[in-house]
C-alpha cells in the first residue's frame, strides 16, 4: 500500500513538472518576442517598455527604424516600427512640416470624434482612441526661420494596427508617449537648430 502511495506521488510529482515545463516552455517561445527586441527598438528611437504596453505577447517580434534627409533642402522623414508574428503593429512617422501649431491642431483635431490634448511648453500631443501626434518647432538645417510659410515643424503621426494590450484611455497615453519619443529621437537626429531639453516623458493625458 505505502509503495503504491508512494509510487502515485511520484507520478502526480512528474505530471506537475512536465506541465510547469509545457507552461514555461510556452511562455519563453509564444510570448516572449517583444522581450528580445532591443531596449530601444528603431535606432534607438523608442523604449521597448512603450511598445510592450500597447502590443499583446507574441512569439516573435521585429522593429525597424529608419532616417532619410535632404540637409540642403532641409527635408527629413523618420519612419519606426514593431510588429508582433501576431499581425499587431505600433507605428510612426516623423517628418518636416511647414505648419503653425494652430493649424496642425485643427487638422489633426478632425482625424477622430473626442481629441485630448496636452503641451509641454511649445511641444503639443492630440490624441484619439487609436492615434496621437506631436507638434515640435523645429528649423532644420538649410533652412531660415523667416522662409517659412507659416512655421517650421516637426511632427509625429503614430498609430497602431491589429489586436493590442491596452483600449481607451490607456491605449490613448501609449500612443502619445510613443509619438512623443519618436519626436525627440527625430529632432536630435537631424539636428533641428533650436536648442531645446526634451524631458523625459509628456503630461499624462486627460481622460476622454
Amino acid at each position: 500500500m505505502q509503495a503504491s502511495r508512494k509510487k502515485r506521488a511520484t507520478t502526480v510529482g512528474l505530471g506537475c513538472l512536465v506541465v510547469a515545463g509545457a507552461v514555461f516552455g510556452y511562455l519563453e517561445v509564444f510570448t516572449k518576442g517583444i522581450d528580445r527586441l532591443p531596449d530601444k527598438p528603431c535606432s534607438g528611437a523608442v523604449d521597448r517598455e512603450t511598445a510592450a504596453r500597447a502590443l499583446p505577447s507574441a512569439r516573435s517580434a521585429e522593429e525597424r527604424g529608419k532616417l532619410r534627409q535632404d540637409r540642403l533642402e532641409g527635408d527629413f522623414f523618420f519612419a519606426c516600427y514593431v510588429r508582433t508574428s501576431g499581425g499587431s503593429l505600433i507605428s510612426g512617422e516623423a517628418e518636416s512640416r511647414d505648419s503653425s501649431p494652430g493649424g496642425w491642431r485643427d487638422f489633426y483635431a478632425a482625424k477622430g470624434e473626442n481629441p485630448v490634448e496636452v503641451s509641454l511648453g511649445d511641444v503639443r500631443a492630440l490624441a484619439h482612441p487609436d492615434l496621437a501626434f506631436v507638434y515640435v518647432p523645429c528649423t532644420p538645417p538649410g533652412k531660415k526661420r523667416g522662409e517659412a510659410r507659416e512655421a517650421y515643424a516637426l511632427t509625429v503621426d503614430a498609430w497602431t494596427v491589429g489586436e493590442t494590450r491596452v483600449q481607451g484611455d490607456e491605449l490613448r497615453q501609449v500612443l502619445a508617449d510613443f509619438a512623443y519619443q519618436l519626436a525627440r529621437h527625430t529632432y536630435r537626429a537631424v539636428d533641428c537648430q533650436e536648442a531645446r531639453t526634451f524631458p523625459d516623458d509628456l503630461p499624462r493625458l486627460p481622460a476622454a
